[in-house]
């Protein structure tokens, strides 16, 4: 017995020494976020007659942290699934969607706080591996895709630095499809590509490693005008960063150079006359279609002289594209710019905006050649409405967008409301080319109006609920650019959810 409690008092001896020497700390964070939906003309204008879509899904997340001077840990596990998508009982052959969001270790290589790390040109240097988010400004073009319950990560490595106000984070990543033995070379079949698809004569036919479908003869997109890589399969081959950013007194400056390379592809088939075709995608060709991202963003704020709580806050950002895109089209003239500015006093805040993304104009187009910008990975959402019409799953107009944008906001200590009313319409000349139309014949710049409106409100602090409502009146635009048919769609789409998030810090 002696033996034992001397065993205990030495353990927690050398616990409370070690705390003493190594002091961390060690973080534990779930989350329960379950979101209601009726969907009626959600992110695509539905036939006439159609009847709404409604769903229950729902996100479990768990977070565990480690935090010490010289390194940081975090792991995030989550499981998202639609309510009823699985039977009460199921078998193996159901799989799951248990999976790991983040895992990712921090390795403080340099802190000029630390008395036993000598080095001091940099103040503060480290290396992040792992599984990550990348989270960058207002999340326009790099961003983790919250709204969605899977949300966005990354495999990647990340340096770190930061001196004398300045940061400069340096990334890169390189995705493979398997570490299987006897397989030679480096090409890459974009993951989470569709499993099957239709052959002319309605056969399904067995799809072999190394080949994504298509919709179409001739290797038409997987979705009609999918020009953003946000919500597509196409994911990058390798990609290579830089970020720097430097605040002067209430502006803050930050500049984003980013690359993507795509695997090469060619168009293939598969079947016979008797069997039918499909038509796909064999990424069995050497070499990258590389994309390069780069601009800059401007941010600040200004106190209201006389209001003793006004203040200004404004921004302006501009983005250029060129290289090559995923499907080897050689990007001309590329660019992404815009500016808003919010006015805010006590609780309420007016923000007026407008920005542009460029797209590739019918009449001065030429062949192998798309002048159509790419966000990259940031969250659409967030930005181009709440219905997601633009650069998501479903795809965007091929002449780009304009977005003329007022929002209103009410911020209270527990209740905060927003309304925001979005003017879109093409960038660029797109024609009409339905079979009924006249040669030449130029579409209608607008592509609709959205309203959006949400309410939060804070139960306590671990749980909010959140309930939004919105409405796109489209035009025959939006519908011929997302869809290409005309008068066969409902032009008034409609949304609304109700949203509980349980965020508990244990």
């Amino acid at each position: 017995m002696k033996f034992y409690f001397g065993r205990i008092g030495l353990l927690c001896l050398l616990l409370t020494l070690l705390y003493t020497q190594l002091p961390a700390q060690v973080s534990l964070v779930g989350q329960l976020r379950t979101r209601t939906e009726l969907r009626d003309g959600y992110s695509n204008l539905t036939p006439y007659g159609s009847r709404p879509a409604a769903f229950t899904s729902q996100r479990t997340r768990l977070t565990v942290g480690y935090k010490w001077s010289r390194i940081n840990f975090n792991v995030a596990v989550q499981d998202v699934r639609v309510w009823g998508q699985d039977a009460s009982t199921i078998n193996a052959a159901d799989g799951n969607r248990l999976m790991v969001h983040e895992a990712w270790a921090e390795l403080v290589l340099i802190n000029s706080a630390d008395s036993t790390l000598k080095f001091k040109p940099i103040q503060n240097l480290s290396l992040k591996l792992g599984r990550q988010e990348l989270v960058y400004d207002d999340v326009r073009l790099l961003g983790n895709l919250d709204w969605l319950q899977q949300g966005r990560r990354f495999d990647a490595a990340l340096l770190k630095a930061q001196h004398h106000g300045w940061a400069l984070d340096l990334g890169v990543g390189f995705n493979q499809n398997t570490d299987a033995f006897g397989v030679v070379g480096t090409g890459y079949t974009p993951a989470n590509a569709p499993t099957s698809a239709l052959s002319t004569k309605n056969v399904s036919l067995a799809i072999p490693g190394g080949f994504l479908p298509t919709t179409g003869k001739g290797g038409a997109p997987v979705v009609a005008n999918a020009v953003s890589t946000n919500g597509q399969n196409q994911q990058f081959k390798a990609f290579q960063m830089a970020y720097l950013t430097r605040k002067f007194n209430n502006t803050k400056f930050s500049a984003l150079l980013f690359k993507d390379d795509f695997s090469k592809y060619r168009i293939d088939s598969l079947g016979s006359v008797t069997t039918g075709y499909v038509y796909g995608r064999r990424y069995d060709v050497p070499g990258v279609n590389s994309r390069l991202t780069y601009g800059a963003m401007l941010t600040g704020q200004q106190a209201v002289s006389g209001i003793k709580t006004g203040q200004v806050l404004w921004q302006a950002f501009g983005y250029l594209q060129s290289g090559k895109d995923r499907d080897g089209l050689r990007i001309r003239k590329a660019y992404h710019y815009g500016a808003n500015v919010t006015f805010q006093k006590g609780p309420l805040s007016v923000s007026p905006g407008y920005e542009v993304l460029s797209g590739t104009n019918a009449a001065t187009a030429k062949p192998g050649e798309t002048g159509r910008f790419d966000p990259l990975y940031g969250t659409p959402h967030k930005h181009w409405g709440y219905m997601d019409y633009f650069y998501v799953g479903t795809g965007s107009p091929v002449g780009g967008l304009k977005d003329g944008f007022l929002k209103f906001k009410y911020t209270g200590k527990r209740l905060t409301t927003g309304l925001d009313v979005h003017y879109f319409a093409l960038a660029a000349t797109t024609y009409n080319k339905l079979p009924d139309a006249s040669a030449g014949a130029v579409l209608p710049a607008k592509l609709g109006m959205e309203y959006d409106f949400i309410a939060a409100y804070s139960l306590n602090k671990f749980t909010t609920l959140e309930a939004g409502y919105a409405l796109m009146k489209g035009t025959n635009t939006l519908e011929y650019t997302k869809q290409s048919t005309m008068n066969q769609k409902d032009k008034l789409g409609t949304w609304a959810y109700l949203m509980i998030n349980i965020r508990p810090v244990f």
